[in-house]
């Protein structure tokens, strides 16, 4: 049986439990994030007990997929957490940092009296992360691990992110593939991802399941940087900390040492960002294409915000200038306090470069909204605001059809999953066209049986 307990009906909060053979296995532990509706989620008690939960897998290191793990295991969870070596390091900085921000983010409701709960208190603390930390072992790709006579799993290179991976489970004789989020092919950083030969149960995701990206990224932020860069105004690019962040840095690198764009000042005001970055030189050739000289490079070019004085000091100057800082949609991080001086410039920018959930200051913006709320304050929005497809991390619809291609036969079900409904259901129906499998989009909680 596999139970969606997150990941199902959103692109937010992946959870899915397997049980089999007298086996629960969690796949995934995401955070939900976006509208109120769906954090508040994070909050209600879970609907299985995760002290019976016998073990974690992990898909890669992003806060929709590993961010809720310090809670489980503040509620009691005390199994192993099996990742890739690079997914559990990054998630080590995602899930510090996620603490981190929810005690700063308490701290400031509680001085402040903006929050109705008294006192407002974080989902989970550092202490937490760290007994989440003691529980991680890391693994091979392509190497079978046995939970049972019965069960076993092995991780597939996936791209996406440094370290991503998807999960092959073989329960008795099926075999069950779990494809956390999917990379794309010609990634400028990353390698193409490998495919699944052969699924009885397939989980896939649709963040972008009604979408084909457009375009040419580069040729447009190329074009974008140009036209603001003899202004006083600055460009901010909200940025996910994980992989968007680094290869935002590696394309205005290369494309201001090509003379593509203007010399000015380039900052990074990331502190998971950096930390991300120093993961990345650790891991290549292996994992990704830069070379160490071309880390060295980049390093040296961009300018690294460090301390949070040194962030504060840098949201009041002037442009041009390019600011890189997290979160990449805005729901929190240092970005916020850029777009506080920002939004009401009418010389400024803020630059959308990847997926805007439902409910994020990202998706507001995107829309047209003409206030944005920071810390209980109504900002007005006389900033430009500008958005660059084809930088996404994650496939689209074509590219999901492709990576489904190489089964040699059509899987019993597919349960289209990680994606909002009408990318959800718009992927269904092209898969319909072919399958001849069960082709299911599940709504939370909702479980599928299947003979082993």
């Amino acid at each position: 049986m596999i139970q969606f307990l997150g990941g199902a009906g959103t692109v937010t909060g992946s959870k899915y439990l397997l049980q089999a053979f007298g086996k629960k296995i969690l796949i995934d532990c995401g955070l939900f994030q976006g509208e109120k509706e769906l954090r508040l989620l994070n909050w209600k008690e879970a609907p299985v007990d995760v002290t019976l939960v016998d073990l974690v897998l992990l898909t890669h290191g992003h806060l929709d997929h590993c961010g809720f793990l310090p809670r489980i295991v503040k509620d009691g969870y005390n199994g192993p957490i099996y990742g890739t070596a690079p997914s559990l390091d990054i998630a080590s900085i995602v899930l510090k940092d996620s603490a981190r921000l929810q005690e700063e983010d308490a701290h400031i409701a509680n001085n402040s009296s903006y929050s109705k709960h008294k006192p407002a208190l974080p989902l989970y603390d550092s202490n937490d992360v760290e007994n989440t930390l003691s529980l991680f072992h890391s693994v091979e790709l392509d190497h079978w691990i046995s939970v049972t006579p019965d069960v076993q799993f092995r991780f597939r290179y996936n791209g996406h992110i440094l370290g991503a991976s998807f999960i092959e489970i073989r329960v008795g004789e099926k075999k069950l593939v779990f494809s956390g989020d999917i990379g794309r092919d010609g990634d400028p950083l990353l390698y193409t991802p490998e495919k699944p030969e052969d699924a009885d149960i397939l989980l896939l995701e649709s963040t972008y399941g009604n979408r084909i990206h457009r375009g040419n990224p580069e040729k447009r932020l190329i074009q974008l940087v140009n036209q603001y860069s003899d202004s006083n105004g600055s460009i901010i690019i909200p940025s996910f900390a994980v992989e968007r962040t680094q290869l935002l840095m590696f394309l205005l690198w290369r494309l201001r040492k090509e003379k593509k764009i203007p010399n000015i000042p380039i900052y990074m005001d990331s502190p998971m960002g950096l930390h991300v970055f120093e993961v990345f030189q650790n891991y290549g050739p292996k994992w990704h294409k830069l070379t160490k000289a071309e880390c060295r490079e980049i390093s040296k070019d961009i300018i690294r915000i460090k301390d949070a004085g040194e962030s504060k000091r840098n949201t009041k100057n002037k442009g041009p200038r390019i600011i890189i800082a997290g979160s990449g949609m805005a729901t929190g991080g240092r970005v916020l306090s850029y777009m506080e001086q920002s939004l009401g410039d009418n010389e400024s920018l803020i630059l959308l470069v990847g997926y805007q959930a439902a409910g994020t200051r990202g998706r507001k913006l995107l829309r047209g909204d003409t206030e944005i709320k920071i810390r209980g304050k109504y900002y007005e929005v006389r900033c430009d605001v500008e958005s660059i497809d084809g930088l996404s991390a994650h496939a689209d619809q074509s590219e999901l059809l492709e990576w489904i291609s190489h089964l040699k036969k059509q899987p019993e079900k597919i349960c289209i999953v990680h994606g909002e409904p009408e990318a959800a259901h718009s992927l269904r129906e092209k898969i319909e066209k072919t399958s001849n499998g069960e082709v299911i989009v599940p709504e939370l909680n909702d479980t599928i049986t299947f003979e082993v």
